[in-house]
């Protein structure tokens, strides 16, 4: 829509997971590098959590993107556990078969499955997105799944990527030890200001943008509505840019900024933005 108008080869701010994209910042580079820490130690559990649109899944597909021949990976997303059983989920993922079978004997196919891979010198992760959703029997049941070995050597691996809760879920007592299996795990924090305004330039720069779409300083203000949340900032930016492409100005100002916060603000849209009137910068703005 305003592509051609601000000289970009695509849209920048889409809010779908694209590793293109991926803006580095301390707490990424922190959360990838325990990522790849599991798969290369074999740890049995890996655990990272964030807040919504903090970048988890994104880190995920780069992750997965990664992954050498030798590693099967199967992502299961958005698993909840009263739609079907766990293990229906994780055929589903690995591309087996599962229709029609008893526990015991998909529970032994599984088994097969791991010790084929295992005799071609592979192993298997499973990678839980959203891994919040998942019941105590669940977690449990991937405790137990994760407990197929052969000798010394760990057949399976499991990633668990969800929202704060799952934190909260494995502190359970009930759940004491899936948690003393968990050998990396990193909670993904928001974007710190300067780093907004470094991910907004990435993302612009990215698709082509040969000037500043958004000055420090309005970058400044989109940190204190947004409260660091890369997928608001995604959000936000792709309105602005469509409010300036209507207003025909290809900067997009503090003013222009503060014009759309108003109109969402009035209209009742996108209540997820946080007032910026009373702040210290909107104050010395507003009296510059």
């Amino acid at each position: 829509m305003y592509e051609s108008f601000y000289g970009l080869t695509a849209k920048p701010f889409l809010t779908v997971p694209d590793p293109d994209f991926l803006f580095w910042s301390s707490g990424h580079q922190l959360a990838v590098t325990m990522l790849r820490y599991g798969v290369m130690t074999n740890a049995p559990i890996t655990v990272i959590t964030g807040e919504i649109g903090a970048g988890k899944t994104t880190l995920v597909r780069q992750l997965m993107g990664e992954m050498p021949p030798d590693i099967v990976v199967a992502l299961i997303s958005n698993m909840q556990s009263e739609r079907g059983e766990l293990l229906h989920w994780v055929m589903m993922a690995l591309g087996e078969p599962f229709e029609d079978v008893p526990y015991v004997r998909l529970f032994g196919r599984f088994q097969d499955y791991l010790i084929a891979r295992y005799a071609e010198g592979r192993r298997v992760i499973l990678i839980f997105d959203e891994a919040q959703n998942l019941s105590i029997s669940s977690l449990e049941e991937l405790r137990l799944l994760s407990n197929i070995n052969a000798d010394k050597d760990q057949l399976i691996q499991l990633i668990l990527v969800g929202q704060p809760q799952l934190r909260e879920l494995l502190d359970r007592p009930e759940l004491r030890q899936f948690a003393q299996r968990i050998s990396s795990d990193f909670n993904l924090g928001p974007l710190s200001e300067p780093e907004v305004e470094g991910y907004i330039t990435r993302r612009l720069t990215h698709v082509g943008a040969s000037w500043t779409v958004f000055p420090t300083h309005t970058c400044g203000l989109i940190f204190e509505a947004t409260g660091g949340v890369p997928r608001l900032i995604n959000i936000l930016c792709d309105l602005c840019m469509v409010y300036g492409f209507s207003s025909d100005r290809k900067v997009i100002t503090e003013d222009l900024l503060r014009e759309f916060l108003t109109a969402s603000e009035r209209h009742g849209i996108y209540r997820q933005f946080k007032s910026i009137g009373a702040s210290p910068r909107a104050k010395l703005v507003q009296q510059s």
